[in-house]
């Protein structure tokens, strides 16, 4: 914690004396690395936001992201930097981590804690903490702008709902371009825990290795498509040993999927959470609990602290219990918008007609019921949309 705090505080005064502040995006094109936490961390404290990238991402779209964000640096090394495609875009200059006269440059700045008057501007809420790009119905690309607002009330609604004071933190076995991460990487961070990175190369063969080899992990974060997989590798005698929840996202839950651990680790939390990318992670949340049904779909629950679900029809109107409508969401996760396309931003983002005038809801374009009960059933796309592996 001591070298993480002292090489992020020394990074974010190299920024700030180059320019970066409230709303600058520094992209971040980094395998999983102590570098790469130093970098998100670093651009956060100078202010700014992060635009997580995948390495794996095909070089054109990675040069597209870069360019469509308005990023005025790259973290990177020399190899992925130059692997970038040049070609149709104009690429930001790049800060090279593992340049020799880099560090040295960077080891003699302060490390002590960036006071507000070092930045070069004072940091609001609602000021851009990191930028998610998702592919979308038309298949380019588009950034999806969440504020230190969002993720800071996602954060600490995740620390009380999925302690990490109790086991040893939570392994990264999603890239970080996946905004499943940010539950694996802020949340032990912020609690004192410990974050494990794997090295990405197959994630699932590493993630159930890890859970054979060791036990007590806090959480889990993971995809059912995951789960099916652990299914078969996980040694079932040290099954609830492994972790302590498994938080499951990205996809429909199906019962079946979570059956092991009903059956050999009872004690094990099982937490199904939903929330599309526009709402920061997660903002709705189901624990499995012995009442919970042994078929079918898994149910998506009930909203988190300061977040209000909607079932609506065509004319946003609520739908009475147990009949399927549109589901749309409102309250303190929802996001800026996507980043320079203000026509789809208002129309995946409109007025909310139950809240306090000025108030938004987020159209999923997710099909929705709520039981009797008072939970809410997830049950599939209202257009041609499909999900892989989360």
């Amino acid at each position: 914690y001591g070298d993480l705090a002292s090489r992020s505080n020394q990074l974010a005064r190299y920024l700030i004396e180059r320019g970066v502040g409230p709303d600058a995006v520094v992209a971040i094109l980094l395998d999983r690395s102590f570098e790469m936490i130093v970098a998100m961390l670093g651009v956060l404290k100078a202010g700014g936001a992060y635009l997580p990238l995948d390495p794996e991402y095909p070089a054109q779209r990675l040069s597209f992201m870069i360019g469509d964000s308005g990023s005025v640096f790259v973290i990177s090394d020399g190899d992925l930097y130059a692997g970038l495609d040049t070609q149709d875009a104009v690429l930001p200059p790049q800060i090279d981590v593992y340049d020799a006269a880099l560090l040295q440059q960077l080891e003699a700045l302060p490390d002590g804690v960036i006071a507000p008057s070092e930045r070069i501007a004072p940091l609001q809420p609602d000021h851009l903490a990191y930028l998610i790009y998702t592919s979308g119905s038309t298949g380019v690309p588009k950034g999806t702008a969440l504020a230190h607002q969002n993720l800071l009330h996602y954060l600490l609604w995740a620390r009380k709902t999925y302690p990490c004071d109790y086991g040893i933190g939570a392994p990264i076995n999603t890239s970080i371009a996946f905004d499943a991460t940010i539950t694996s990487l802020w949340l032990p961070l912020i609690s004192g825990s410990r974050v494990s990175l794997f090295s990405g190369v197959d994630d699932i063969e590493e993630l159930a290795k890890q859970l054979n080899q060791q036990s007590g992990f806090s959480l889990v974060k993971l995809t059912p498509i995951h789960m099916d997989v652990l299914c078969n590798t996980l040694e079932t005698e040290s099954l609830s040993e492994q972790t302590r929840s498994y938080i499951v996202g990205g996809e429909q839950l199906n019962a079946k999927t979570i059956q092991l651990w009903r059956d050999h680790a009872p004690s094990t939390r099982i937490i199904n959470e939903y929330g599309p990318t526009e709402t920061v992670v997660g903002c709705c949340v189901y624990e499995v609990n012995d009442t919970t049904p042994t078929e079918g779909a898994i149910p998506i629950g009930s909203p988190i602290w300061n977040t209000q679900l909607y079932i609506l029809d065509q004319t946003l109107t609520p739908v009475p219990d147990g009949i399927a409508g549109e589901l749309y969401i409102a309250g303190a996760g929802l996001a800026r918008g996507y980043l320079g396309r203000p026509g789809l931003t208002s129309e995946r983002f409109i007025a909310c007609p139950f809240g306090v005038d000025g108030s938004r809801m987020y159209r999923t374009g997710d099909l929705a019921r709520r039981r009797h009960d008072g939970e809410i059933e997830y049950l599939g796309r209202i257009d041609d949309q499909v999900k892989v592996r989360g």
